[in-house]
Order: C-alpha cells, then structure tokens, then sequence
C-alpha cells in the first residue's frame, strides 16, 4: 500500500482526463467518492484518492462503453450521446423547471436546429427566423431552445398540465411581482408549520436519525464496502430499521402528530401525503387563490407541483416510479442510510421557488424576439392556426405570411409512459381535465399488436394533420426509440419518405432501468 500513489481531487480530475482522453471535472470524481465507487484518503487533513483505483474505475467504464458501441452497431453517431456533458448542462435553464418523463436533452435539439454542419449532419435545415412545429410538445425543449436560436415555434399537447409546463418555461414574467409573491406565501406557510409542531417534531427526528447514520452508515465508507461486498447489505440493516421506528413512535407521541389522514377519498392526494404535508397543500392551495396575477398563479403552481412531487410519502428509490406509500423510517437504497418520509412541504417549498426564480431569470437573459406558444389539443384533428390567433396574434400573423418550415419532435414510444398519470397529483389539486383516452401509445394500452395498430394510425394522423401548416419542401425529424419497427410504416401511412436516420445512443438516463439503447431520428420529407 505504500507504494499506492494518492492525487488530489484536483490532481484526479486532470489525471483521469489526460489518460482516459475525456473530460472529467472534479465534481466526477467528488461523486465517485461520495457514492463509493473509490474510498476516500486523507492525509494531514487533504482529501485523495487512489490512482490504482480510478484506473481500475474509470478502465471498466471504457470496457463497457466499447462493448455498448459495439451491441449498438458503428452507424450511430456518438457525437449524439451527449455523454460527455455534466448534468447541469443537460439541465440547463428552465428545462428542469419542472420534472418530466420521457423529456429529450436540449443539446439534440440544438444539433438538429443551429445552423452548423459536420460529417453526420451535412446540411442546414432551419435558421433564424423560421418557425417549427412540435405536435407532441411534452415539456416544451423544443419551444424553449428554437427561443435560444431564434426561431420561432408552436407545440401542441393533449395534456393541459403540460401545456402549462412549457408555457411557464417560455413565457415572459414579472418577475418582481413573482418574488414578492413568493416571499409572503413563504413567510406565511412558516407560521402555518410552526404552528402545527412539525417543524419541532421533524427538526428532532432528523437528528436522531441522522446520530443514527453516522453510528451504522458512515459515508462514504459504507457504501464503499457494500459495494465490495465487506457488507451483507439486507442482514445487516434489519436491527438499524427497529431501532428507527422507535425513535419515530417516541416523537410521534411526544408531539401528538397525525401521520395517516384520516380521509375517505380514493384519490391521488389522499394516499401518498401524509396528514401534515396534505394539510399544507390545502393552505398553500388557498394562499395562491389569493394571487391576482394569472402569470405569476401559473409559476406558483408548477413551483407547489414541484415540490409535492418531491413530498409524496415513498421511498427516494421509488420517487420515479410510485409503489407503495411509507409511513415511517426505512432503509433507502439510494443513499445507503435510514431515511424517513416527508413531514412538510417548506424546506423544498423554499428550495424550488429560489430555483424557480433563478432559472427563469437565467432564461430571461438569453431570451430572442421570437415567438413560441403551446396549446392544448388533439395534434391528430386539432386547427393550430385559428388556435394560435386566439392565443398569440403575432405569431399567427408570422404563421400566414411564412408557412411552418418544418417538425422537430418526439413522439411517445409505444407502452412505454402513461403521461397523465406521471403528474396526477397535480390533476387532483388544479382540477385540470385529464385527457388519457387521447394519449398516443400510453402504458395502459401495453404493446400487443393492437396498441401497435393504434399507435401507428395515431402518429400517422398527427403528421397529416400538421403538414396542412407546412410549407412544401419541409423538414420532419422525428425522435422515437423504434424496436417495434413501425415509423417506414408511419411515414409511408403519411405520404412521407424518410431520406435519412441519425442513430443516437442513448447512455445518460435517470430510470432504474439504467441500461442503454439507441434511437433514431428519422429525417423524413414529403414524397
């Protein structure tokens, strides 16, 4: 060991860059470390690593990105990938105003929309100026970077929750009005909790668990030795639970706190908060009920969506993907440690509203005199120019004096997401209409030949629908995942052709199915 060589997390970051010919920042190798996946060293007081180890880390991850390319095929364009950027760069701006499945990164737009070329893209499609459509807008990426490049654009989605979403992110704000806002509501919500005992209650409880965490689970060295296999993860944690739920029983009783709602009604809200957090909810309902603004309303309501979201009474491991609801302390396998569900909405109330005010002033600073609108519709039937006049004379009146050149967009991928229900919390609490018969390819219609069947007539409609607004020689790229070979079908349903495939693999992904697949956007044109 003593001939073990220990760099720096700055000495790492530039070893592991120059060797491996990549690009890796200190905060990689921090991460490394924080999660165990190389064991921490100090040496009068300096934190390192070990270079053996980051050689045998970093040697392994090269392994499995050649196997990748080589399962994925050499006609994919890894310039695609991304692979390289950090997450905040994949997360830029408003884009993670709020959290959505299935969401494509801004940087493949980007690709596609700017006017550069390179071996794989050999012509310019769209410049400044022009205006793009996306039929299946999702969370608006489309809208918001065809803004950054100054392009103008309109998207269309079946849910109004989303169409919410997107127009937050590419609105123009008060943002003056927003934060003063935001700072009585705040101001008024601490009483509220302070009132109730729970910031008492849950300001306890932390510390107990957090005594208890540093006891049995010392980061980063626990998690550094189950991940070696130093430690029989599911024996060793079964005592460290009991212990918590005792300490979570004592408080409970001490503070007299309800942690079940005693309420009948079988909907989203009522199963997956707890009673403190659900009494929050409504008083947060009623202080937005207050704001006279609609704009700065529609803000306030994405933040409070945000942070229920990030308060629903699960595991952080099922966040993404609900189970069963929690009621007490456990064991979370995301962060090696005992955690505990949430008592109440103001710490991430807090968190998300400066986020949210700084993202969107962040944006406000890129922002070009272009024109970008969301409305909520059926693409297959929907008239996106009369809908557009009523919403946004200006870009209507650009609509008829230019045509659209073009679709950029991603389709939902058969069986794969159930969009309404992925933010049915907020459905509950908004009272939005939930239009899930008209989604295109949901989870709940599954894979079998009919939902195939479906999903092409579905998407086929859209495109014959959306070229009534297209100029003649227009540009459709269309990103799908497409194992169930359906789009030649597509395309061909449409009175389309597809001139080109841009295969893209797909290695950075949030889901616990973490394994990566490649995707095509296929660059399609009228016949």
């Amino acid at each position: 060991m003593n001939d073990e060589k220990y760099l720096t997390i700055q000495e790492a970051s530039e070893w592991v860059s120059k060797k491996f010919n990549r690009r890796i920042s200190q905060s990689n190798i921090s991460y490394l470390i924080q999660y165990g996946q190389v064991k921490k060293y100090q040496f009068n007081g300096a934190v390192k690593v070990s270079q053996n180890e980051l050689c045998q880390y970093y040697s392994a991850q090269n392994k499995q990105e050649n196997k990748l390319k080589k399962e994925l095929g050499e006609g994919s364009n890894w310039v695609l990938s991304f692979s390289t950027l950090k997450e905040s760069e994949r997360t830029k701006h408003v884009h993670r105003l709020h959290p959505y499945k299935g969401k494509f990164i801004p940087q493949l737009v980007e690709y596609f929309l700017d006017d550069h070329t390179d071996q794989f893209k050999t012509e310019r499609y769209f410049k400044p100026g022009d205006i793009i459509l996306d039929p299946f807008c999702g969370s608006g990426t489309t809208l918001v970077q065809a803004n950054e490049l100054g392009i103008h654009a309109v998207g269309v989605d079946v849910s109004e929750f989303n169409t919410l979403i997107c127009n937050v992110k590419i609105g123009e704000h008060d943002l003056i009005n927003l934060n003063r806002e935001i700072l009585k509501i705040t101001k008024a919500l601490t009483q509220f909790v302070f009132e109730n005992n729970w910031d008492r209650f849950e300001s306890e409880l932390s510390s107990e668990l957090s005594r208890l965490n540093d006891k049995y689970f010392p980061t980063p060295d626990y998690r550094y030795r189950v991940r070696n296999g130093k430690i029989d993860e599911i024996n060793y944690v079964k005592e460290k639970e009991r212990e918590a739920r005792i300490i979570f029983e004592r408080l409970v009783s001490k503070y007299k706190i309800t942690v079940i709602q005693h309420k009948s009604d079988n909907d989203f809200i009522s199963k997956w908060y707890l009673d403190s957090v659900r009494k929050e909810i409504d008083y947060l309902i009623s202080k937005l009920d207050e704001v006279k603004s609609p704009d700065t309303k529609d803000i306030l309501q994405i933040i409070l969506s945000r942070t229920i979201r990030s308060c629903r009474a699960t595991t952080h491991a099922d966040l993404a993907t609900l189970i069963d609801p929690v009621y007490e302390p456990y064991y979370c396998k995301k962060h090696f440690k005992i955690c505990k569900p949430l008592f109440s909405t103001l710490k991430w109330w807090k968190r998300y509203s400066s986020d949210t005010l700084h993202r969107l002033s962040k944006f406000k600073r890129l922002r070009t005199n272009t024109h970008q609108l969301c409305l909520t519709g059926d693409s297959r039937y929907i008239n996106i120019l009369e809908l557009t006049e009523k919403n946004n004379l200006e870009l209507s009146q650009e609509i008829k004096r230019k045509g659209i050149n073009g679709i950029f967009s991603s389709p939902p991928y058969v069986g794969l997401i159930n969009y309404h229900e992925q933010h049915a919390y907020a459905y509950d609490l908004f009272g939005f209409n939930r239009n899930d018969e008209k989604e295109i390819g949901p989870l709940f219609r599954g894979t079998g030949q009919e939902a195939k069947d479906s999903y092409v007539d579905g998407v086929s409609q859209v495109l014959r629908n959306s070229r009534k607004y297209l100029l003649p020689d227009f540009d459709i790229f269309l990103v799908a995942n497409d194992k169930h070979k359906l789009y030649p079908l597509i395309a061909e349903k449409s009175g389309l052709t597809i001139v080109n495939e841009f295969h893209r693999p797909v290695l950075n992904r949030t889901e616990k199915d973490k394994s990566a697949y490649s995707e095509v956007i296929f660059h399609m044109k009228g016949k």
